[in-house]
């Protein structure tokens, strides 16, 4: 779902506690009309990156092998979890359905399952415009051909029966919906999917917040009157655990906890005051500088990389606090990247996740990397991530208990890559893929400090920009040059501080839930929603798979040779 500024930096209607937050405290989700044609001068607010959730590196560990070693075996009952019986003619409430993950999940639930309807909540600002929605970005779009193919000239009346946009927004009150749709889902629907979320790395605190902790109140909330739910999904990432050490288990955030095993915890009400004082007393883009500022400052003293971890992590303890009796499963994948093979290989929408890394050294722009090599990066396909969800819905909305599960969907404790192998694998396709005409494409060169990577990234655009060999040049010509050569150096050195976690987070991820949920599919259901890391061949994946999805989804490209 494309988020856009909300009323969040208005003044509160209600006062409300600076003390920790409990059961009895509502988080400010609209704050008024006041300052609205303020906010809405800023323009484009979103950084100049739009990337994904995800991203983590890490080693092997004994005590991982250790939880590793649980037989995946089917367990002897022919049915499983009974995922397909699970969702025949389930109704299902999903935000965020248009992006990545939440697109996945409608196709694979259409394709696999008998489900019944599924209410999509669109950004839009009248029915028309969500219907038009549907049909240019699911109805239309490519991820659906195998449903497509197999149904022929019923394909549209089946997808428009099954799949209901209903105009929201995760943003506003009641998610924005009208009184008739809040009705009908209240009393039709079985499963809650919160997907939609804020994931640009580098965007305002205000928004973060917003979007990743006070919407999924919002929708828990709204689930509480849901006469018929079974279970309440939440969409998280790996690194809400932030700068933490060794082994993470797929335990559950507590109100008050950070992103380090440190003793000062968070107060999520004091960062949205923060934010929302923040908004108040600058204008315009002097806010957006600010607030971006803010983020990157609060996160980092509590012990996030980011933002977005920060804001995940908040989320998460929000939920966690107030969902009462609802059952909660929460899906914390690594860095989401393009399909392994279903419903075919390389599907992938937008430049998110590490792409931006990933194209700019196929184009030559990134000469060099901020990390360490020997540093296990944490990359998932969508179909992984897709099906997982789908097995935990099924396993954990037959409990009806007042659970909460969480599950990791990660690769690194199963099935390591490390990073130096990933771009070994990139020169490997690019050098003879090129996305250019240049000569001699070169091997990406890793730094573990920022001064060496930035040292060499300076002299190689120089000599690739031309710039010593700038002789006789007029003056304009030689100012253009220069001005080229200072925005690609600027470009490469943004890029990798955005991205320098990826390549030195120490710790990892528990993959045991997951694997105990692989243990439990019957053979059948192993084989058609499979989540088995352990399969993936990454030079393969990388070569043959997600770059060429990556040249075809997101560049367009026409030189991709398989």
């Amino acid at each position: 779902m494309l988020l856009t500024q909300s009323s969040f930096c208005s003044p509160p209607l209600l006062k409300f506690s600076y003390g920790k937050f409990s059961h009895k405290t509502i988080l400010p989700f609209s704050y008024g009309n006041y300052e609205k044609n303020k906010l809405r001068s800023i323009g484009k607010l979103a950084g100049d990156f739009d990337n994904s959730d995800t991203f983590l590196t890490s080693s092997q560990n004994p005590l991982e092998s250790k939880l590793m070693s649980l037989e995946v075996e089917s367990n002897g009952d022919d049915g499983g979890i009974g995922i397909v019986k699970f969702f025949k003619g389930k109704n299902i409430f999903i935000t965020g359905a248009t992006g990545l993950l939440g697109k996945a999940l409608v196709e694979k639930l259409l394709r696999s399952t008998s489900v019944g309807k599924i209410y999509l909540l669109v950004k839009a600002n009248d029915k028309e415009t969500a219907l038009d929605r549907l049909s240019k970005e699911i109805i239309q779009s490519e991820l659906f051909g195998c449903i497509r193919e197999k149904l022929g000239s019923s394909y549209e009346e089946f997808v428009r029966e099954k799949l209901i946009p209903v105009v929201g927004n995760i943003c506003e009150p009641n998610l924005g919906m009208d009184a008739y749709s809040t009705q009908a889902i209240m009393e039709e629907v079985d499963i809650i999917i919160q997907s939609a979320a804020n994931t640009t790395l580098n965007d305002r605190y205000d928004l973060f917040l917003d979007a990743n902790v006070n919407a999924p109140q919002r929708l828990m909330r709204f689930a509480k009157r849901c006469k018929n739910l079974k279970l309440f999904v939440h969409v998280s990432t790996a690194y809400v655990n932030g700068r933490k050490e060794g082994l993470i288990y797929e335990e559950p955030l507590v109100m008050g906890g950070n992103g380090r095993n440190i003793e000062d915890g968070i107060d999520v009400t004091d960062e949205i005051n923060l934010a929302m004082k923040s908004c108040i007393a600058n204008t315009d883009l002097d806010a957006t500088k600010e607030l971006k500022r803010l983020g990157l400052e609060r996160a980092a003293f509590y012990g996030w990389y980011n933002s977005y971890h920060s804001t995940k992590a908040m989320g998460e303890m929000v939920l966690n606090e107030i969902r009462g009796d609802v059952p909660v499963v929460i899906i914390r994948p690594a860095v989401i990247e393009s399909s392994y093979k279903q419903p075919f290989p390389g599907w992938i929408q937008g430049n998110r996740m590490f792409d931006p890394v990933i194209i700019s050294y196929g184009k030559g722009l990134l000469p060099a990397y901020l990390a360490d090599p020997d540093v296990h990066m944490d990359i998932v396909p969508i179909d992984m991530v897709a099906n997982t969800t789908i097995a935990a819905i099924a396993k954990h909305g037959t409990v009806n208990t007042p659970q909460l599960n969480i599950y990791h969907v990660a690769t690194s404790s199963v099935n390591p890559l490390r990073l130096s192998d990933s771009f070994e694998y990139m020169y490997e396709h690019f050098s003879a893929n090129p996305l250019n005409d240049k000569e001699n494409f070169a091997k990406m060169k890793l730094f573990n400090e920022f001064s060496d990577f930035s040292k060499y990234t300076r002299d190689e655009i120089s000599e690739r920009s031309g710039i010593r060999n700038a002789v006789g040049v007029n003056g304009k010509t030689l100012q253009k040059i220069q001005r080229q050569y200072k925005a690609k150096v600027a470009y490469a050195e943004q890029l990798c501080k955005m991205y320098e976690f990826i390549g030195f987070f120490k710790a990892r991820v528990s993959h045991r839930n997951t694997r105990k949920l692989l243990a439990e599919m019957s053979k059948e259901e192993q084989l058609n929603f499979e989540v088995d890391a352990t399969k993936i061949d990454w030079r393969k994946y990388f070569v043959d798979i997600h770059i060429p999805g990556v040249r075809k989804h997101v560049l367009n490209a026409t030189k991709v040779s398989i």
